[in-house]
């Protein structure tokens, strides 16, 4: 297995998908839509979109209709400047560039000020043409001590995840599902987590509780849904507070509540706090979680919470060591199926049938992960041993059967060495 850079310099590279034909479209977090081409290696642009560039927004995902090929229709999640909304826009590519004019404007999410935090914004299709869009909580963590957020005094809404995340009625903090229509409309899919005219609800949640979903992957053969989400900064697991931060990764094939801000890992229980005086309350109940909130605008009493498939600390994982230490950032890469019958010198091996890509932003790993018959981790491996990923932030596998992805580049910012790269069988 070998890492081969395709394209390089590339200005703060969020997302990518690959076509059929195997033309990359990737997007800049600016507002630039570049084409790499297979052919020649040839990199143009397509266009610069107008995007709020802030702190944790611009363009934050992107996705190929499955008719791509035909119809030249690709979706962005993103921003758009003096407006507090992200946007999930369908917008069409032609010979002559982007058709901005084409843009059909889905779903709005509401953002806050006096800056975006936790934006998320993954986006991915399934098997049956459902869209999936990841947001995050929107909530500021700096004031909870690396815990859960649960500020409920007035004036500090913004610090309570209570009303995002645990809200029924909020998009945020959340992995929505639709389904596109042709004249730009959507559709909703039976399955999601309320049904359609439930008081209090959204019918778009197909998953709550997420606190920064920002990359996910949804796989058109089996159905599963495996998403990173980021977790909270604590150290320490505190016998007043709560757990230490964990990042997960979750896995699911059906609608269900993963219990962000109640709850981190295997449903590990945060207190609930009073700001205020300093005191704590008993935590919620997994089985029946309850949203008091005097910010919370849907239902009272939540869906059951689910455990998250793995989860790694700040530190060492004693379970998990593979995983390292240090900062995290847990994303959520594609499935690999090996076919026999494709053509391709460049496809993975069949060593990794049946494996799920996960990577880390900070930690700068691509790890293979197998599951056992029981559906639970059973081993860890290195895509490639002993190589270093510059802040990986965005894989999709691609019609060849390699590993197409993006490096972000070392720094938080102003990047020389931002790639679009391939893992593939050594040539």
């Amino acid at each position: 297995m070998v890492k081969t850079v395709l394209a390089s310099a590339l200005e703060e590279p969020i997302a990518l998908d690959v076509a059929a034909n195997g033309r990359v479209l990737i997007a800049g977090r600016r507002g630039q839509i570049l084409s790499w081409y297979p052919q020649g290696s040839r990199l143009e642009t397509n266009a610069v979109l107008s995007v709020f560039s802030g702190p944790e927004d611009g363009i934050l995902g992107l996705a190929l209709h499955p008719g791509f090929i035909t119809n030249g229709w690709f979706f962005l999640y993103h921003s758009t400047p003096g407006i507090l909304q992200n946007h999930l826009s369908r917008f069409t590519l032609t010979s002559n560039g982007v058709s901005l004019v084409s843009q059909k404007i889905l779903l709005r999410v509401p953002t806050q000020i006096p800056k975006p935090n936790h934006s998320g914004g993954g986006l991915g299709f399934d098997g049956d043409g459902n869209l999936y869009l990841s947001t995050g909580d929107y909530t500021y963590a700096h004031q909870s001590d690396g815990y859960a957020p649960l500020d409920r005094r007035p004036g500090k809404e913004l610090n309570d995840s209570e009303r995002t995340a645990a809200n029924t009625f909020d998009l945020r903090g959340k992995i929505l599902r639709i389904h596109p229509e042709g004249d730009g409309s959507y559709t909703l899919p039976a399955g999601n987590l309320f049904s359609i005219g439930t008081p209090k609800t959204l019918p778009e949640i197909y998953i709550m509780g997420c606190r920064n979903p920002f990359r996910f992957s949804v796989d058109r053969q089996t159905g599963w849904l495996w998403w990173g989400d980021v977790g909270p900064d604590a150290r320490v697991a505190s016998s007043e507070r709560g757990p230490a931060g964990f990042d997960e990764f979750n896995r699911t094939r059906s609608a269900g509540n993963f219990g962000w801000p109640y709850f981190n890992a295997d449903n590990r229980a945060y207190s609930l706090h009073n700001f205020e005086t300093g005191s704590n309350a008993p935590p919620s109940n997994p089985e029946r979680p309850e949203n008091t909130s005097p910010n919370n605008t849907g239902l009272r009493t939540l869906p059951p919470t689910r455990p998250a498939t793995l989860w790694y600390p700040p530190g060492l994982s004693t379970r998990w060591p593979q995983l390292g230490s240090g900062p995290r950032s847990a994303m959520a890469g594609p499935i690999y199926h090996f076919d026999p019958t494709l053509k391709s010198s460049r496809k993975l091996p069949s060593y990794f049938d049946a494996a799920v890509f996960l990577f880390d932003w900070e930690r700068g790993w691509i790890i293979a992960l197998w599951m056992d018959s029981s559906e639970q981790p059973s081993r860890l491996e290195p895509v490639i041993p002993g190589v270093h990923f510059k802040r990986p932030i965005c894989l999709q596998m691609g019609p060849d059967g390699a590993l197409y992805g993006l490096e972000w580049g070392s720094n938080w910012a102003n990047n020389k060495d931002a790639a679009l790269f391939r893992i593939e069988t050594f040539p």
